[in-house]
């Protein structure tokens, strides 16, 4: 099995391309051990050590690191780790967690909500997949125009993600949607 890794804007994050469907049901984000629980392969990576969030995409990992932490000691184990979860066949994902409830609109602001929805899972969510992340909606605030929008994998602590998030998606919706006023992010 060769597991091919690329670099992502946020250096703290790399990206690890099996070769293989990873996560099929959908995109997970890992931000510690015990919120791993429901996926081996995460756990796994956590015991390596050294590693503060796993996230799993559809077709690829991407693995933040502790500050603390350097790739060329780091990345040998982690490769290591999910080739040996691959061959053994055990499930990356052993339950699915129900999430959030999602706040329900109505009207003329569901018809917003739609639009905004829509433009972030054809416009943006593929392009910050090819760099290891994701970006979600979170909730629209009809009364001031707001977005907030929550970053996970290699988005999530990226240096550049204030300005993607201001200067590319902001712009983005605003052309699309005039009654968004601003992008924030959701913690």
């Amino acid at each position: 099995m060769f597991i091919e890794t690329q670099s992502t804007p946020n250096p703290a994050t790399l990206k690890f391309l099996p070769g293989r469907e990873v996560s099929p049901s959908g995109v997970h984000d890992y931000r510690d051990v015990e919120a791993a629980k429901t996926s081996p392969l995460a756990q796994t990576l956590f015991a390596q050590g050294g590693v503060r969030g796993v996230f799993l995409g559809s077709d690829f990992i991407a693995i933040t690191k502790e500050e603390d932490q350097e790739w060329p000691h780091l990345k040998p184990a982690l490769l290591g780790a999910i080739m040996d979860h691959f061959q053994s066949g055990a499930p990356v994902l052993t339950g699915e967690g129900t999430g959030a409830d999602e706040e329900e609109y109505e009207g003329e602001t569901a018809e917003i909500v739609a639009q905004i929805k829509e433009l972030i899972d054809t416009r943006v969510r593929p392009a910050v997949a090819r760099d290891g992340g994701d970006i979600v909606f979170q909730r629209f605030d009809v009364d001031t125009g707001l977005v907030y929008l929550h970053m996970r994998g290699a988005c999530a602590g990226c240096p550049s993600s204030s300005m993607t998030l201001k200067h590319g998606i902001e712009n983005l919706l605003k052309h699309y949607v005039p009654e968004v006023s601003a992008v924030e992010q959701a913690f």
